[in-house]
Order: structure tokens, then C-alpha cells, then sequence
């Protein structure tokens, strides 16, 4: 860090936000000053704020909990990385749960008839009023330094906070953004430990190796706002019918069109293909069909970039 030069540096008070742009190439180190806070995070492409941090292509790409050298990736259909985590000294992140709002403190907790408590999502709200968004504009955040998994029942958990001072995390901008990190109002989950904290957060001008870091390489299919056929946001709220509306399908007769494909199979295959007629998830499958998803399953884990979603 010693020769990246400090932009701007701030602490956020406890149940407290604020944006700031972090550019192409600059780094926005987030750390801990008590012993383990969360942070809660939302990012907008600073020139187009529809474009922002999913947590669910995240989530694809990443699985539940990224950590160094994974990337925050941009809403589809942009599908941009946005941040790579340079270091992640704890490496408990989490994209599973939602912001903390003013009804799950009312729902859960009973705490109607008072002023709200203190919750992400408000505290989203507020920040990003300095920018003219609105709360609809508020999306799923990235949790940083929180420990999170799912029990085998499908449930999620929190477990304890594991940060202590001087733990962080860096973000490299990979295109000019709005950066909105927020210190968590949540008190009442192990995330936090049972108390509100505050973080420190820095502003610094990426080094040589972090900008040879930055993102250069492009996909015909990320879409850009010239391809879309409607350029313009919406500015009312009631939703309403465009009579001239006529859908195109590009993709259809492909999707429509089938292709048979003669296979021959060797002794050992054609043991295989009996063995798996008599599986019970392929018993109404015909022997076609088996052959299909065995080609397939083999393709997308020998050559599918990434990680790949299939049941062990």
C-alpha cells in the first residue's frame, strides 16, 4: 500500500453511509476500527447508475462467500466485472442475505410502535439521496467481514464476526464508480457481535500492478445502452402498455430446431449407459436422453470457463 497514493480518507460513524466516486484504477480500502463490524456495500457505474453491483451474477460466479482475487461483477445485462478484491484479510464475505430493513426489525423482533431501528437499508436510502437516487434505487449488497453459510437443511446462518481492528478489504475499480459503503445498523446478530461499529475508509490511486489488474478484456454479449430498443428511463411509476409492441425472438429457430446426432458406443460406454438406465434420476429418461447429459456434464466440467454449477 506504501506507494499508492492516499485520495481521500473518512470514517463512517456507527449505522452511518456515504458515496463516494472510486474510479478506474483506484482502490477503496475499507477496515475495521472495533472488533468485527459488517460492512454493507452498493456500487453504481458513476455515469449510468442502472448499471450497478449484483450480488446475484456475483453469486454465479463466485459462489456465497468471495474473498481474494474474486470479482464484484455489474447488474445484467451489463455483466461487467466492477471490483476485483485485491486482499481480504479475513475472508468472511457474504452475497446470501438481503439488507437489514426497518420491517424485518418490526417482524422478527416485535419492534412496532417505535421509531425505526436502525437498519441497512435506510441507511442505503439516506446515503444515495446526496445523489438524487432514491430508495428503489437501493439493490443487494455486498457483505463484507461476514461470516456466513447454509445449514443442511437449506437454511442460512450468520455465525460470530471474526474481523478485529486493523482487518480490510480492497476493492480495485475496474470502470469509474460510485462506491456506497455503509457500517451496518444491525445489533442484534452475531455478524457484529451484538454491537454497531463503525469502519475507516481510504481512497488511493492504484499502483502499476494494480492497474495492469485492470479489466481490458470484453464480450460480444455484454450489453451496452446503444443496443438496447429502449434508451430511455422511465420517468413515471404506473406501468402501461405500448400497443405497438411487437416481440422479436432471434434466438427461437435455433431453440426450435432439432438435431440428431448419431453416437456409437464402445463396449465399456454401452456397460455404462445400462448401469445408469437402472439410476433412479435417469428413469424416464430414454437412452438418448442419457447420452445427452452425459456428453453435456462431461463438456461443461472439462471445458466450461469458471465455476460450474452441478450436484456432486
Amino acid at each position: 500500500m506504501s506507494d499508492r497514493k492516499l485520495i481521500e480518507k473518512f470514517l463512517l460513524e456507527p449505522a452511518t453511509g456515504r458515496g463516494v466516486p472510486v474510479l478506474r484504477g483506484q482502490v477503496i480500502r475499507i477496515e475495521q476500527i472495533g472488533k468485527g463490524h459488517p460492512l454493507d456495500f452498493n456500487a453504481y457505474n458513476l455515469h449510468d447508475y442502472k448499471e450497478y453491483f449484483h450480488a446475484g451474477r456475483t453469486r454465479m460466479m463466485h459462489g456465497l462467500n468471495p474473498t481474494q482475487g474474486d470479482h464484484l461483477w455489474s447488474s445484467p445485462p451489463r455483466d461487467r466485472r466492477m471490483f476485483t478484491i485485491l486482499e481480504d484479510t479475513v475472508g468472511t464475505n457474504d452475497i446470501i442475505f438481503p439488507r437489514c430493513t426497518a420491517f424485518r426489525y418490526e417482524y422478527q423482533f416485535g419492534f412496532s410502535g417505535y421509531p425505526p431501528h436502525s437498519n441497512c437499508a435506510d441507511i442505503f436510502a439516506e446515503t444515495v439521496r446526496e445523489w438524487e437516487l432514491t430508495p428503489d434505487d437501493v439493490h443487494d449488497s455486498f457483505n463484507g467481514f461476514t461470516n456466513s453459510g447454509v445449514n443442511p437443511d437449506g437454511t442460512f446462518y450468520f455465525g460470530q464476526a471474526y474481523a478485529r481492528e486493523g482487518d480490510y478489504i480492497d476493492l480495485l475499480a475496474h470502470f469509474d464508480t460510485l462506491a456506497v459503503p455503509v457500517s451496518c445498523g444491525g445489533d442484534l446478530s452475531t455478524t457484529n457481535n451484538y454491537e454497531i461499529k463503525g469502519l475507516k475508509i481510504q481512497i488511493l490511486e492504484g499502483n502499476e500492478e494494480d492497474r495492469a489488474q485492470v479489466a481490458t478484456e470484453e464480450f460480444d454479449h455484454q450489453r451496452t445502452v446503444d443496443q438496447f430498443k429502449v434508451k430511455t428511463i422511465k420517468a413515471d411509476r404506473p406501468l402501461k402498455r405500448d400497443p405497438s409492441f411487437v416481440p422479436e425472438w432471434p434466438w427461437q429457430e435455433a431453440v426450435k430446431k432439432k438435431i440428431e446426432v448419431e453416437v456409437e458406443l464402445d463396449d465399456r460406454q454401452a456397460r455404462l449407459l445400462e448401469e445408469l438406465k437402472r439410476a433412479p434420476e435417469f428413469a424416464d429418461f430414454t437412452e438418448a436422453e442419457i447420452v445427452r447429459y452425459c456428453f453435456f456434464r462431461w463438456w461443461t466440467e472439462k471445458f466450461m470457463r469458471g465455476v460450474y454449477h452441478l450436484q456432486s
